[in-house]
């Protein structure tokens, strides 16, 4: 049996054939011409051709599709016969230019003219170059780039996927992701997670195995094991009849001992609010606000955000739901805001941050969350990203306070707030650690580069310290202000024991992993908890923080964790 090791990302023992994602289609040749006896009718002819077959493709699956991957297919398909993008790339054929090189050159000069147009408009940039790259890739006789349609459900296999690959990502289609290069903290992890798919990333090699060939995923393990034995079988057959068992959250978490550790839930807006609430989550412990500002090249209004904001409130009425403000910057730019020339963007503007820069729109939007919770039966907290310093800390609680809110708090991801954390919990009334930033900037290891994935993990002793200086700062407070964990480290099982005991009093993850970590905190103590978070902070490495705590919890090989 050939082995695949990678990082696990997202429990799951599944047995399948793989699918490879193409590759990304090259760009054509600068000044690519027309070949030898090649005539411009015949090669306006072939982009023609090619165009409307991939109309047709594109039209065939969105007709099985659903949701958005139904509309994002559509607008997709209508964009492969956009006449403007036709006739730039004829008229540049006229000229001499080969077909690949001019709908190629046509395709970014209406992406271009889209996006200055602004608005819904904009948004239709993306669809050009996805379209321009499917012509080029039936010009070639290639394989379309985006995830491979097939008739059997099947185990996808990438180098990475980008964002966009995950629009009709069917998780009746897909049985489990497999990349070989991000990181734990990585869009394919984090995605992976909150669709409930098994998934192994950093697994080097595994792009290259062909198309068919039948392999074992092991999504906690971070295994990956071509032509399974009976006994691979026998355990992915034990996964598929313990599943039901992870389905299902009784909206307690607790310890076997009665100490109650609330399982919050990660969302990014009202639908998923509502999905949360069904899977039984105690309240919102992350709510992401960017999807209001995201693809938008001004700022949305007041009444905009507060409608937004209501919707997620609203599916948890008498309940917590923590909101961060703005995470703007980094990987998530906007036009109206951020600065895309900075040459460090991890450590540059974003977040709390951009109020430095473009004061304003943190104000209004606080303004809005008020009007929101105005009208609200949830108990809205508020938090923000990127705080360094006390005060950092003190500022925000004021503008919150000028806008009505009651209760402040910061997030915990930049190390020195964790190394001074009693003095910023001096100033709001609660602390949440986004392990995933936290985890990136401690090890200063990008947690989208797989080569860095060892390093980024919140398994990291280094981590699991700053948790606990967080923590401590909550306690010489008089412990009456709570520190949560809202980063991806509270989804996985053994972690979460482990964060309980160093004194973390929620947890917050994609609502998927409520079930399977709530089995396991069920089955030991606060005390035992707190053995197992000693042992984690004294190993030498991350690697064996997780081998030790993990050969502690047998319930994590019962249930395929």
């Amino acid at each position: 049996m050939q082995n695949f090791p990678g990082v696990g990302v997202s429990p799951g023992r599944i047995i399948g054939t793989i699918r490879q994602m193409p590759k990304p289609i090259s760009e054509p040749p600068s000044g690519e011409q027309l070949a030898e006896g090649t005539s411009a009718e015949e090669a306006t002819a072939a982009l023609k051709a090619a165009a409307t077959a991939v109309h047709d493709e594109l039209k065939s699956r969105a007709e099985t599709a659903a949701g958005d991957g139904k509309a994002v297919l559509e607008a997709t398909a209508l964009m492969a016969k956009d006449t403007m993008l036709i006739k730039g790339a004829a008229k540049l054929i006229a000229r001499g230019t080969s077909a690949q090189r001019a709908v190629w050159e046509a395709g970014a000069s209406v992406a271009e003219m889209l996006h200055n147009l602004g608005g819904y408009m904009a948004e239709r940039a993306t669809d050009v170059l996805d379209v321009r790259a499917r012509i080029v890739a039936e010009l070639r006789g290639v394989p379309a780039p985006g995830i491979p349609a097939a008739s059997m459900p099947f185990i996808l296999v990438a180098e990475d996927l980008a964002p966009a690959d995950t629009a009709t990502l069917d998780p009746e289609k897909i049985l489990a992701l497999v990349t070989a290069g991000g990181g734990p903290q990585s869009h394919t992890a984090i995605i992976a997670r909150s669709l409930g798919l098994p998934a192994v990333v950093a697994a080097v090699g595994v792009d290259e195995l062909a198309d068919g060939t039948e392999v074992y995923v092991d999504g906690a393990a971070g295994a990956i094991t071509v032509a399974p034995d009976e006994s691979l079988r026998a355990a992915a057959e034990a996964w598929a009849a313990n599943a039901s068992l992870l389905a299902v959250f009784d909206g307690t978490g607790t310890t076997a001992d009665g100490h109650l550790v609330p399982l919050l839930a990660n969302v990014g807006g009202a639908k998923d609010a509502v999905a949360a609430a069904g899977l039984g989550a105690e309240g919102i412990g992350l709510f992401r606000t960017e999807f209001c500002f995201l693809e938008r090249d001004t700022e949305p209004t007041v009444e905009e955000q507060a409608a937004a904001y209501k919707g997620v409130f609203d599916a948890f009425p008498g309940k917590k739901v923590v909101l961060r403000t703005l995470d703007a910057g980094a990987d998530k730019p906007l036009p109206f805001l951020t600065d895309a020339t900075e040459p460090n963007p991890a450590l540059g503007v974003r977040g709390y941050r951009t109020d430095f820069t473009t004061p304003g729109v943190l104000e209004r939007q606080l303004e809005a969350i008020a009007l929101a919770d105005k009208d609200s039966e949830a108990d809205v907290w508020v938090m923000a990203p990127m705080i360094s310093t006390a005060d950092e800390a003190a500022r925000f609680a004021s503008l919150c306070g000028v806008a009505g809110l009651k209760t402040r708090g910061v997030m915990v991801e930049v190390p020195s707030a964790a190394l001074t954390a009693e003095s910023i919990l001096r100033e709001v009334g609660f602390a949440s650690l986004g392990t995933n930033d936290l985890t990136q900037y401690a090890m200063a290891a990008d947690r989208q580069l797989g080569p860095l994935a060892a390093l980024n993990t919140p398994w990291q002793p280094a981590v699991l310290r700053l948790v606990g200086l967080t923590v401590e700062g909550s306690a010489a407070e008089g412990n009456n202000k709570p520190v949560g964990v809202c980063g991806e480290a509270a989804a996985d099982p053994a972690l979460a024991v482990v964060l309980i005991g160093l004194g973390v009093s929620t947890l917050s993850m994609t609502a998927r992993s409520l079930a399977a970590v709530a089995a396991v905190l069920k089955t030991v103590t606060l005390a035992e908890a707190q053995e197992l978070a000693k042992m984690a902070l004294s190993a030498p490495s991350a690697s064996e923080a997780r081998a030790w705590v993990r050969g502690k919890l047998p319930v994590l090989e019962e249930l395929g964790l």
